[in-house]
């Protein structure tokens, strides 16, 4: 006989509550095999893959891409002893959360930085892009099987206890409006449709100014607030009204970097290795956070203490397709240039096609953000919580500078420093941002700290 299973969303990280689902790697029907990834996540601080802690064979997904779903719910079905070959599994079966101990094997949600390859499934048709409340979404290779095939490109908000809901008493959700924040459906939205009482579901492209004939929604497009940019909202506004920021700037004349940079290209142990302005910086920084080490601390509020920290994870900020995210070089003081470069590179790769796991972007203890790459000259970032200073550095740039008493045509960049006032004076940060403007002017510096 066949021993069905829900399989829950796990808590990716610590403390994180839900997570949207972004799109499914199977289908009702496929069989799949221990630790085969199923689903694709995004939660407050990164997109995950999760893999399934059982074999068998998928019968039913009980949430669509673009919802968003509680950890500890159930989202897909599965039998995990097919030999039986009885009648497909009930619609909603009792929720059974794996014991403890069965979800041990589980991979992916480790610390680990690195790229995930996604398993190919065998006759999987590729995933096809459809609308989720006006904002573009990836969907399963299948359609759920608790969901009807979506009406005019609109996708109904729902959580799976409301879903079977409204299955058990017949309500199509595509009819409603969702009364909750973001336009979810609610138990009470599906009761009050089953009691004939509910509003009908509104489209924007039925919607129009019956005066003019001019639908100005027609040219807006929402996107609902979720995720990765939830989150870096959140914490943005927390850091800005809790930590007094101060920003300082810096112009410094960067050619002979960018001289040994061409240096380093052309040797035998760099071959290979690609150097930028950002691997000069995160050295520089590293170097100049053990002179002063207020950069390098974080303000306690609840123990009314400064914490020093005699370690540097670098965060690097990084703009991905979905959002901001500030993943770290671990011990990266601990490095050399060569070894900062590798791990750059991999670093940003990862973020890039938005793999960084929760996990690499906690704990870091100072940021650099590059906003030169977009052909800024300069900024005022704010402080990436729970640390108390990032350096923005600029676009480098062809310059008339004074060199020697004579006007010449240089490699010139702008440096920013905000720091948090409560932990960092303005001695110490200027000394600070002086320190990494030399290192940064001349490398050979480096040899006097």
């Amino acid at each position: 006989m066949p021993e069905y299973k829900q399989f829950p969303l796990a808590d990716t990280a610590e403390g994180l509550t839900e997570a949207d689902i972004i799109a499914w790697q199977v289908k009702p029907g496929d069989t799949v095999t221990v630790n085969q990834i199923v689903v694709e996540v995004e939660t407050a601080k990164a997109a995950v893959e999760l893999p399934i802690p059982w074999a068998g064979v998928i019968t039913e997904l009980l949430v669509e891409p673009g919802q968003t779903v509680e950890v500890g719910a159930p989202i897909l079905t599965i039998d995990v002893d097919p030999g039986g070959k009885a009648a497909p599994a009930p619609t909603a079966p009792a929720a059974e959360e794996p014991a403890e101990e069965e979800m041990k094997p589980l991979v992916g949600y480790g610390s680990k930085a690195v790229v995930t390859q996604r398993r190919a499934r065998k006759g999987a048709a590729p995933a096809a892009p459809a609308p989720v409340a006006a904002a573009p979404a990836p969907v399963a290779p299948a359609a759920p099987a608790v969901a009807s095939k979506p009406k005019g490109g609109y996708v109904p908000l729902a959580k799976p206890p409301v879903r079977k809901l409204a299955k058990d008493l017949g309500v199509d959700l595509h009819a409603l409006t969702g009364t909750a924040d973001g336009g979810v459906i609610t138990r009470d939205d599906v009761q009050a449709a089953a009691n004939g009482s509910a509003a009908p579901a509104v489209s924007s492209s039925t919607v129009s100014d019956s005066d003019s004939g001019y639908d100005p929604a027609t040219r807006e497009r929402r996107v609902p607030i979720k995720g990765v940019r939830k989150a870096t909202a959140a914490a943005m506004v927390q850091s800005a009204y809790t930590a007094p920021h101060v920003t300082e700037f810096l112009t410094v004349d960067v050619t002979p970097m960018m001289e040994f940079r061409e240096k380093l290209k052309k040797s035998r142990e760099f071959a290979g290795v690609k150097v930028t302005p950002l691997t000069f910086a995160a050295k520089a920084v590293c170097l100049a956070a053990k002179r002063t080490p207020d950069v390098n601390a974080v303000w306690d509020e609840a123990a009314q203490e400064i914490v020093y920290k005699d370690y540097v994870h670098l965060g690097i900020a990084a703009a991905t397709p979905r959002g901001l995210v500030v993943p770290k070089v671990r011990d990266a003081d601990s490095m050399s240039l060569k070894e900062l470069a590798i791990a750059l590179t991999e670093l940003t790769d990862v973020a890039r096609e938005g793999k960084t796991t929760p996990a690499a972007m906690l704990g870091g203890t100072i940021t650099i953000t590059n906003v030169g790459v977009f052909g800024v000259d300069t900024g005022t970032p704010i402080i990436n919580p729970g640390e108390s200073a990032i350096l923005c550095l600029g676009a480098i740039k062809d310059t008339p500078w004074v060199v020697d008493g004579e006007i010449k045509v240089r490699k010139v960049l702008q440096l920013s420093l905000s720091f948090d006032h409560r932990v960092v004076d303005g001695q110490q940060g200027s000394e600070f941002l002086a320190d990494v403007g030399a290192l940064l002017a001349d490398p050979a510096v480096a040899i006097t700290y």
